[in-house]
């Protein structure tokens, strides 16, 4: 059995692996585990070896469940925002998280984080958890600034909603009420379908819901919500209604889908668009900012910038879509998703609007597209390109795709074969997204056994740039001196992306002048060691968000036989709470100090006053005495003196000198499992002779006193090879085998709540000091060209082991080199900076400074098509993105195609722009080749024209391959232009 009466550690690897390939279903609840912690417990239960019968590495019991790295400071139940499901948390079944909170209860102070499945999805229905609530804002109508605040699940009906706010307003049960969604600020929607729920509805975070209750004669405060006429409206607003809105409203009432099988009944009761702020009616059209609806502003930017693409919105504005439309198509959406942009673009490009809201867009995207269904920051490109393919299934002109058998080269030239490719792309593929943005790859694979050349010619509808990889990563870390009186340090210190432990030390070492021989680096969580590293571990375990302590140390960590490091944690007595067994709470910051192997009860106690007298009072009578500070340095204590906390080691087994004594049953360490702050502890209160002395004064040894600050526990958790004192508490002797430094095996020092308040300084413990290289900033690095990453994007590379390729020689998988080049590029060129990546443990940001032109890039050295045709293009639209992965906020640079000027879109605000501001921020650009600009921006797309271009200038779709390569790239950061 493993700590605790716990199920051994192969039932719980076994039971929990069952139980995480539980299918989603709607209505259950799963719990979120901090990502650390299940990591931790991996480790020690072995979940990931190879080996069946290893039991994983028993060093690294995980301890209580604790997931306050997912919450928001002093919110036991609000989560940190952009938090990525396996990178951050781990979901698991009401079972399997039962199951652990059984085996290790849960931290002190937490409750568990419940969370709903909930449906998704139109056609094909998706089942997800919904870690993140929608929060609404509520209020009555009579008192509109006493707004309260309540999180609800998509799934929940605007009756449940409706309920909650009446209990939350104290209405009496027989008052009639209805709901009011309040969109803006002066304008009203009425729910008034109470079984739709919030995904229908449309509801989006932080939206404000108003509640009325009616007059005693019968009458509504906010007059009747029902229409009176053909042009009245649903909508409420103050001082008046806008005609656009009321005709709007009132037609969508009576909407039916033409020349589709398929309707929304749930959604239609709630308006399709919010056409806000119509005001002054002659804005210029495409100069219509988008209301931000909860951490969308990465829909308002890539819709920003399709709508300035030309081509495309005249296609719209022409209303040519309708006679394209695919109902039929099974990988297209019915022909919604078309429609709905169509009606958003018409809108945008009116003139009526300064901006519009929208939200039944965003519900559209959401129904076929679930992960887009919520309100958390998204990736600005994978909107785009499912926007791209959305739209072109939407309005396929191939009615019946017929089945296309892929051949190979063969050796034939490459001109038959891209003209081949790109016939057969057009025979199931045909639309105006194809016209617009689709080019062709050419992909040449070589086998390194039998040099078999496969050359192939794929389709793409955007180009996805990788930049030069940074070699380096910087690091906050704190550095903890031998010198009890010294605070702990800060440094900031450039890494080795691909590294170890001891490359960390070597470049701390250069900074503080510390020898790197003489660290130990540590990573504190939750007031205890999560982890305690070995030299020659990878520097990729350490995640930004961990906080990485490296503490010096004076003894050789293999060779020295006398010391022995003590990894030490502070504890709290308490009460026995519902989630945790345990009788105490840590706090304060873990430390490492050096004891001899062979010591006394009292000289260890000595030796832990002293480690910590630079927030300890010693004395017990005065208040106001200094003894502690005075006594360290009285006894010299410091990295060189006999006492000096060097670090090193840990405990591993302990033995007592052995004696006769009638109260050795009592004497016993209590393990970490009985979980008992008893008298009997080590230095326990009740050992007269061992308390602390009244008298602290200098140059005098701190045995004797009456009364101790603290008892101390050696606790092993997740094993018991610790030896008990049978014999005299005040003697303790190491065995003699290699101690093993580790984060199981710890001292506890256990404080009573009056004591801690009384003597422990809790903000001296918790001070440091910043050392000048965290305020260091580098000087920025030399920009590359956009050039530069098109060559990269073309360099031949070997593929991984992961990732190889089949050769049909060898009949085996080979990791074969491959080359990526442009054989033709499409009217419009979309260029993705591929800036941010994640994987399943680890996020990376490259802050690459890219030199893009405005004007005039050429693509002729990249095309290896000698028949390419013209190949410049001027820039027409970006997709900005400010500040870190998963978060930021993302606006848009686009350039009117009536006016020709630039303008930026910030969400609902829309202002003025020059080329010199397009810098630092570009994460998507847009390119329309030159020879398709005319007067108006767009250039005729006909059956004839179209045709004739044939492969040479090649305007294919995006394939399969090119999207799957990004699923787990989030882009951002620095980029610079010139004209």
């Amino acid at each position: 059995m493993a700590e605790g009466g716990a199920a051994d550690l192969e039932t719980q690897r076994t039971d929990v692996a069952a139980l995480l390939k539980t299918a989603l279903r709607k209505g259950d609840t799963w719990y979120l585990v901090d990502s650390r912690w299940f990591k931790q417990w991996k480790k020690y239960v072995g979940f990931d070896s190879w080996d069946k019968y290893q039991m994983g590495d028993q060093n690294v019991y995980p301890g209580p469940i604790d997931n306050s790295g997912l919450l928001k400071d002093g919110d036991s139940q609000s989560l940190k925002e952009h938090l990525i499901d396996e990178l951050d948390y781990i979901l698991l079944p009401t079972e399997g998280w039962n199951r652990l909170v059984s085996w290790y209860t849960l931290m002190e102070g937490q409750e568990p984080i419940a969370r709903k499945v909930v449906e998704q999805g139109m056609f094909v229905k998706h089942c997800k958890v919904e870690v993140y609530l929608t929060e609404l804002k509520l209020c009555e109508n009579g008192n509109m600034n006493n707004v309260v605040t309540r999180r609800f699940s998509k799934a929940d009906t605007i009756d449940t909603i409706e309920k909650e706010i009446r209990k939350i307003f104290n209405i009496p049960g027989e008052k009639e009420t209805r709901l009011w969604n309040k969109y803006m600020s002066n304008t009203f929607e009425p729910l008034n379908k109470p079984d739709s729920t919030i995904q229908d509805a449309g509801l989006y975070q932080g939206q404000v819901l108003v509640i009325e209750q009616k007059n005693e004669d019968g009458t509504w405060p906010r007059g009747p919500s029902t229409p009176k006429s053909p042009g009245a409206s649903n909508f409420s607003t103050l001082p008046k209604i806008s005609p656009s809105l009321s005709n709007n409203y009132n037609n969508m009432n009576n909407r039916n889908v033409k020349n589709s099988n398929y309707c929304l009944p749930s959604y239609t009761a709630y308006k399709n668009y919010d056409y806000s702020e119509p005001g002054r009616h002659n804005e210029q059209p495409g100069l219509c900012g988008l209301s931000n609806l909860g951490n969308t502003c990465f829909m308002n930017s890539a819709i920003q910038c399709l709508s300035n693409t030309p081509p495309l919105t005249e296609y719209f504005l022409n209303d040519k879509y309708q006679e394209e439309l695919n109902f039929d198509n099974p990988l297209g959406m019915r022909g919604e998703i078309a429609k709905s942009y169509a009606e958003l673009i018409k809108q945008m490009w009116s003139g009526k609007y300064s901006y519009v809201t929208p939200r039944a867009f965003k519900t559209q995207v959401g129904r076929f597209a679930p992960q887009f269904s919520g309100y958390q920051q998204q990736d600005c490109q994978e909107l785009l390109a499912f926007l791209l393919d959305g739209l072109h299934e939407d309005l396929n002109r191939i009615r019946k795709k017929p089945y296309i058998q892929l051949k190979d080269a063969d050796g034939r030239p490459d001109k038959v074969v891209a003209e081949e490719a790109w016939e057969n792309h057009l025979k199931r593929n045909d639309s105006i997204i194809v016209d617009i943005f689709h080019g062709l790859f050419k992909s040449t694979l070589v086998c390194p056994e039998c040099a078999k050349i496969s050359v192939t010619f794929d389709p793409f509808c955007y180009l996805t740039l990788p930049l030069p990889m940074k070699k380096e990563r910087t690091l906050e870390v704190y550095l903890v001196r031998m010198d009890p009186l010294a605070k702990p340090m800060q440094y900031k210190v450039v890494v080795p992306k691909i590294g170890n432990i001891l490359d960390l030390c070597t470049a701390l070492s250069a900074l503080s002048g510390v020898a790197a021989d003489k660290m130990i680096v540590t990573d504190i969580y939750n007031h205890r060691f999560h982890r305690i590293f070995g030299m020659d571990e990878n520097l990729s375990s350490i995640m930004e968000r961990d906080d990485i302590y490296v503490f010096e140390i004076a003894i050789n960590r293999t060779e020295d036989t006398e010391q022995v490091i003590i990894p030490v944690c502070l504890r709290e007595k308490c009460r026995h709470t519902s989630y945790s067994h345990s009788g105490s709470l840590l706090f304060g910051q873990p430390f490492l100090i050096a004891v001899p192997r062979n010591n006394t009860e009292d000289k260890l106690y000595n030796l832990l006053l002293l480690r910590m007298c630079r927030y300890v009072k010693t004395c017990t009578e005065s208040e106001d005495t200094e003894g502690s500070l005075h006594c360290c340095k009285d006894h010299g204590i410091n990295g060189n003196g006999p006492n000096g906390i060097h670090e090193e080691g840990s405990p591993s087994e302990m033995e007592t000198d052995e004696q006769d004594d009638e109260s050795s049953q009592d004497q016993e360490l209590p393990s970490e499992n009985e979980n008992s702050q008893s008298e009997d502890s080590v230095g326990g209160d009740n050992d007269s002779e061992n308390g602390l002395c009244e008298d602290t004064c200098k140059g005098q040894p701190l045995t004797g006193h009456k009364k101790r600050l603290f008892t101390f526990q050696f606790n092993n958790l997740g094993n018991t090879d610790i030896n008990y004192i049978k014999d005299d508490t005040r003697h303790i002797r190491f065995d003699d085998r290699q101690p093993r430094l580790d984060e199981r095996s710890f001292l506890a020092l256990d404080w009573d709540p009056e004591l801690k308040k009384r003597y422990f300084d809790d903000s001296a413990a918790e001070d440091f000091e910043k050392h000048e290289s965290v305020e260091y900033k580098p000087p920025k690095k030399p920009f590359v060209k956009l050039k530069d990453c098109i060559e990269l994007f073309t360099t031949k590379e070997k593929l991984g082991a992961e990732d190889p390729w089949y050769c049909p020689n060898c009949k085996e998988h080979q990791q074969a080199t491959k080359k990526l080049d442009l054989w033709s590029l499409p009217p419009v060129l979309v260029v993705h900076l591929k800036r941010f990546s994640y994987s399943r443990y680890m996020r990376d940001k490259l802050d690459t400074l890219v030199d893009f032109p405005i004007n005039d890039l050429d693509m002729s050295e990249f095309l290896i098509n000698p028949n390419a045709g013209p190949c410049r293009y001027n820039l027409i639209a970006v997709s900005n993105h400010y500040g870190g992965m998963g978060g930021g906020h993302y606006t848009a640079f686009a350039k009117n195609k009536d006016d020709g000027k630039w303008y930026y879109f910030d969400d609902s605000s829309v202002s003025t722009a020059s080329e010199d501001q397009i810098v630092a921020t570009a994460y998507v650009l847009f390119y329309q080749r030159q020879d398709t600009i005319s007067g108006t921006g767009f250039f005729p797309l006909d059956r004839e024209t179209k045709q004739g271009a044939s492969a040479a200038t090649g305007i294919p779709l995006e394939s399969d391959e090119d999207s799957n390569e990004n699923d787990n790239d989030i882009e951002n950061e620095n980029c610079m232009h010139t004209n």
